[in-house]
């Protein structure tokens, strides 16, 4: 069975190593003409982690980044709201890390290219077209210069291209991403540590301003300063759509946190140590009836772009790998193995998609603001709502995006 997998990012590495895993050969088909440590940070869930685990990855990812304590909400006074134990401190068997995106996919692409071998990992070649036949599915691409290189037949092609995939427009190809207003700006700053230093702190909502802060890298500078990661969120009417992953300008967004002054944090320095910035839109796209077409399907962002709001973006990528290279492996009718993916995927990721547009994790954020009116609240947030009702809010949402504390 000659599998292409178009897209080298986190899900197609990780459906990749699952194939690999389970004794199928596949050849990954990436754009960028070399791999190299991009992004910021990410925050790699239960759920996630337990998936990168399997894959045999968990004691080259440790070291990397930073095990998280707790989660910690804020309201943008910085008043405290509601605070939780995160991977192993909550119960767990695996850590909850924050780590550089780019050292993830770092050691994603190290492991493939020993596992695979570096014949079965295609660079620089960038989806220009597709044309499915009864028995098999002919693959166009382009080098950087615009050069055709030579086609490549396979007999399952599966999407993994992210948000703007160009597998998916074959299908869809008067999709949009669907943008309500919410622009990001992300940044790393070298900063002495906050709170616990293993703290993931979520302050403020995003029609006043919202931060959501947590560190990357321990001990960054010899000093005991870490590498830390924040992203700024925005809702606006009347704002424009931010570009994708180019640099952002202080003075668009700045100005709403001017006043985050707390004892624990200043959030306007934090803003402004950073070396670089760079700006996104908060997009998604509505859930679709089908991933799956003949001998094609969609994986990860190609199937289902959400807000990346929950760190589930990357989960839910490592979760379609896990179903995918499994049903794959169990024999039988490939082409029914991919329906069967996409009728075990599709429902559970929608799911997903709609709870980060309505009760995302800071929900319990808004819960606050609803409740004091907008404004600073006298005394505790107990006078308010409990915590345990927050604690309800918080375990809702892990029901839906599938990492609920099994309990024993």
């Amino acid at each position: 069975m000659r599998i292409a997998i178009v897209g080298g990012g986190i899900g197609g590495l990780a459906l990749a190593l699952g194939l690999h895993q389970r004794g199928i050969a596949c050849d990954v088909y990436e754009q960028a003409p070399e791999v190299r440590e991009l992004g910021v940070g990410i925050t790699l869930l239960p759920h996630a982690m337990r998936e990168l685990a399997k894959l045999g990855l968990q004691p080259q990812l440790e070291p990397l980044g930073i095990e998280n304590l707790e989660s910690v909400f804020f309201n943008r006074w910085g008043q405290f709201i509601y605070r939780e134990p995160r991977g192993r401190h909550a119960g767990y068997e695996v850590p909850e890390l924050g780590m550089h995106r780019g050292k993830l996919h770092g050691v994603m692409y190290q492991a493939a290219l020993q596992r695979l071998g570096t014949g079965r990992i295609h660079l620089d070649h960038r989806l220009v077209g597709l044309q499915q036949e009864q028995q098999q599915v002919t693959l166009a691409f382009q080098d950087r210069e615009g050069r055709l290189r030579p086609a490549v037949d396979a007999d399952i092609v599966i999407a993994c291209d992210g948000v703007n995939s160009a597998v998916r427009r074959q299908f869809y190809p008067d999709e949009k991403p669907a943008f309500a207003g919410i622009n990001t700006w992300r940044g790393v700053t070298v900063h002495e540590p906050i709170l616990t230093g293993k703290s993931y702190l979520r302050i403020g909502s995003i029609d006043t301003g919202k931060m959501v802060i947590y560190p990357i890298i321990d001990d960054v500078d010899g000093q005991g300063r870490q590498l830390i990661n924040w992203v700024a969120e925005i809702r606006a009417a009347d704002m424009g759509m931010n570009e994708w992953n180019q640099p952002g300008r202080l003075q668009d967004f700045r100005p709403v946190y001017q006043d985050w002054k707390f004892d624990w944090l200043d959030v306007p320095a934090l803003i402004t140590g950073a070396n670089e910035i760079l700006e996104y839109p908060m997009v998604d796209k509505d859930p679709v009836p089908r991933w799956t077409f003949g001998r094609v399907t969609f994986l990860g962002d190609a199937a289902h772009p959400m807000y990346p709001r929950g760190s589930n973006g990357s989960a839910q990528a490592l979760l379609d790998a896990a179903t995918l290279s499994g049903l794959l492996a169990a024999g039988g009718d490939p082409l029914a193995a991919l329906q069967a993916y996409e009728a075990q995927r599709l429902p559970a990721t929608a799911k997903v998609v709609e709870t980060n547009r309505t009760v995302p994790p800071d929900f319990i954020i808004m819960k606050a603001d609803e409740l004091s009116g907008g404004k600073p609240f006298p005394g505790t947030i107990d006078d308010l709502v409990s915590q345990e009702e927050l604690r309800r809010i918080s375990d809702d949402y892990k029901t839906v995006a599938g990492f609920a504390l099994e309990k024993k």
